[in-house]
């Protein structure tokens, strides 16, 4: 004996009396046409195993159905009735007393009922539509058997159709049973793997009130979501669809559990306009031969006591057929229709968009390029705003700012790294072009001047004011005023070498000569003096070399700086953002330094002894002018300094520069100037009376 339970009557109804071929104290309505077939192709496969001799030799199998009314509660009462002893059944009745195995049931909540309870006493249960994975734990549910895949396969089949199709914002309704709370809880799981959000999942069953059924409408309305899957059993879900045509909601693309996607109702012209083109999978079908005439053959007068064979026929010959339309897109009524699997026509999917083009299905857009996703407290993944890239970085292809390499920096729409521009002080800049002006200027000056005197060398003035170390004096300015040249253009190894080496050498030489005119000044007129001899003793060999020792110290300070840590061309970031400034590096600052601190230790030199002698007659007054330039080259270089630290990009270069012709200036005009004034402009001056005279008073 083999039982059946199947949800022939889809809809419970509240009553003490009892129904045709249904538990005692049960009355159910809505008369299934797909379960009623499923009820009689188990009577067909029975009767075909009766019929052949060779698949059970010497057995016969029997069946008794019930309905479950699509209800737990009434499957479980329906599977006991069928598992106890047939009250009207003798003892000496040669058939078992109860069944042998239970064909049940359609619904996952009601087999679950089943399993769980007759488990225990080693029952076989062969479910042919429960699909939720909870039934495949062969610790829970030993004797639990299914001819149809669980709902793990469907819900990551369903999630690959999803990413498939690129929707990424999806909604979801599930049954309130084991069914739909299960499926969509895989289905969940696998589409986080594909970086899917589900926007709301909410929940339905053929029971709730008309007010449980309009709050999930309302989240439907108020979602933005354009695809929503519905894991639920049809009966349970003709609620909701009812009301979503009702409302006129259209433009979904449903996604449909093999639970309705193959069920009549969503194929009625009252139903279509909003569920048509639903996707889903179906479990592959064969053609069952001899199963069309078999169902063809069902009659009300071959057998009266036939279960709900009476019922069937109501719905078939009254006016319900046409009011529910149950056909298919070939012509053929659904229930007589025992082909296999639906030919290949189906390739084109009827689209709910009007346009038929592939709908979409975000909650945010996808980011634009130079842009960046930013996530919204509080809400999925997918759901996210779009901030523009900070400078320097850009978002062509992904998701993600990325930084740009350190010599290039983003563009205006921050989806491409362009090359920095390059920055140096150059010769064709207004700066640049007035530096180059300024020191070919002063070197034409220390030339003017060292001609000037050169041709009145003989002249009282000029030899009274050595004119040896003043020509030494006028070729060290003279290379002073082109050293700025070296600073201009492009930084190379050569030039950055050049630069501060040629610069520290002849400010050094400079200052050389200056201090030697210092020391004959002083000497000069200590000679005055009975009995001194000091002015002897410093004559124009020992001016040579003072010069070229003082000057040789600071080439070992350069050649030692150039051996081992020597300046080199440097790319300086941090001043601008868009721009590269191109620099010498000094390579060892301590060297740098140095250079600077020796011409500064040789000009407090100048300046002490200069100072001393400040008062020396007013006509020959070299002390007090050199004592003047002193001050000036001093003041120069001590407020370099700061500004050098202080100074951004190229303008740290300007500054050096600064302090090179300011000083080289202050030096040419405060010592030459005067000279040159009484050799050219006052030349009745340029007397030895007129210097000797100024001496008597002392």
């Amino acid at each position: 004996m083999i039982g059946g339970i199947f949800p022939v009557f889809n809809k419970e109804i509240s009553s003490t009396s009892t129904f045709e071929s249904e538990p005692p104290g049960v009355k159910c309505a809505g008369f299934d046409l797909r379960a009623f077939r499923w009820t009689q192709v188990m009577i067909f496969a029975i009767e075909e195993i009766n019929n052949d001799p060779a698949l059970l030799p010497n057995i016969s199998l029997g069946y008794r159905i019930l309905n479950s009314c699509a209800s737990p509660t009434n499957t479980l009462r329906a599977a006991l009735t069928l598992a106890s002893r047939p009250e009207e059944i003798h003892l000496t009745s040669p058939c078992p007393p109860a069944i042998s195995a239970l064909i049940a049931e359609s619904g996952s909540s009601q087999s679950l009922a089943v399993a769980g309870t007759l488990g225990p006493f080693q029952v076989p249960i062969v479910s042919y539509f429960s699909t939720c994975a909870c039934l495949s734990d062969r610790a829970k549910y030993p004797t639990f058997f299914r001819t149809i895949p669980s709902d793990y396969f469907q819900a990551k089949a369903l999630a690959a159709l999803v990413k498939r199709f690129g929707w990424q914002w999806i909604g979801a309704i599930q049954s309130d049973n084991d069914y739909g709370r299960n499926g969509i809880l895989a289905f969940t799981e696998e589409v986080k793997k594909l970086g899917v959000c589900v926007a709301f999942v909410g929940t339905v069953l053929r029971t709730y009130t008309m007010d449980k059924i309009l709050d999930v409408v309302e989240m439907i309305k108020k979602s933005t979501v354009k695809v929503i899957l519905a894991f639920v059993p049809e009966g349970d879900f003709y609620p909701l669809m009812k009301e979503v045509v009702k409302q006129n909601i259209t433009g979904i693309q449903w996604i449909a559990s093999e639970a309705w996607i193959t069920a009549p109702r969503p194929s009625t012209p009252e139903i279509y306009q909003a569920f048509g083109g639903a996707l889903g999978f179906v479990v592959q079908k064969m053609a069952i031969p001899n199963l069309k005439p078999f169902l063809t053959g069902i009659n009300p007068y071959t057998d009266p006591s036939a279960a709900f064979v009476k019922n069937f026929w109501e719905i078939m010959v009254t006016d319900q057929l046409q009011r529910v339309n149950f056909r298919n897109q070939f012509g053929d009524n659904v229930f007589f229709d025992v082909n296999g699997d639906p030919p290949a026509s189906y390739d084109i999917i009827n689209w709910q968009l009007k346009d038929g083009q592939v709908p979409t299905s975000v909650c945010s857009n996808v980011c634009p390029v130079g842009t960046r996703t930013a996530q919204i407290k509080g809400k999925p993944t997918c759901c996210f705003d779009c901030i523009t890239c900070a400078d320097g970085t850009i978002a062509n292809s992904t998701a993600d700012c990325t930084p740009c390499p350190q010599e290039y920096w983003s563009n205006e729409r921050k989806d491409e790294c362009i090359p920095k521009s390059v920055e140096f002080l150059t010769y064709h800049e207004p700066m640049g072009t007035a530096i180059t002006v300024i020191s070919l200027l002063g070197a034409s000056l220390s030339l003017a001047t060292m001609m000037t005197y050169i041709r009145y060398r003989e002249t009282p003035v000029i030899k009274a004011s050595n004119s040896e170390l003043s020509c030494f004096l006028l070729f060290s300015l003279f290379l002073c005023f082109l050293c700025p040249l070296t600073f201009l253009g492009r930084p190379t190894v050569w030039t950055c070498m050049l630069r501060h080496t040629a610069f520290g050498v002849t400010f050094a030489l400079c200052i050389s000569c200056v201090l030697g005119k210092t020391i004959v000044v002083v000497t000069a007129f200590k000679a005055t003096i009975p009995g001194n001899k000091v002015a002897g003793k410093f004559g124009p060999a020992q001016q040579r070399i003072i010069v070229c020792f003082c000057t040789l110290i600071q080439i070992v300070i350069c050649v030692l700086w150039l051996t081992l840590k020597p300046p080199f061309p440097d790319m300086v970031f941090k001043y601008s953002n868009k721009k590269i400034i191109l620099e010498c590096n000094t390579g060892s600052e301590a060297a740098f330094y140095a250079v600077l601190g020796y011409i500064g230790i040789l000009a407090i030199i100048c300046l002490v002894l200069a100072f001393l002698a400040r008062k020396l007659p007013d006509n020959f007054n070299e002390a007090k002018f050199i004592t003047f330039s002193m001050l000036i080259f001093c003041a120069v270089w001590i407020t370099f300094i700061p500004a050098y630290v202080s100074s951004p990009g190229k303008f740290t270069v300007a500054v050096e520069i600064f302090a090179i012709l300011s000083s080289a200036f202050g030096l040419l005009l405060s010592i030459f100037a005067p000279k040159c004034y009484i050799i050219l402009i006052k030349p009745e001056k340029n007397t030895k009376k007129n210097l000797m005279g100024n001496n008597k008073k002392i």
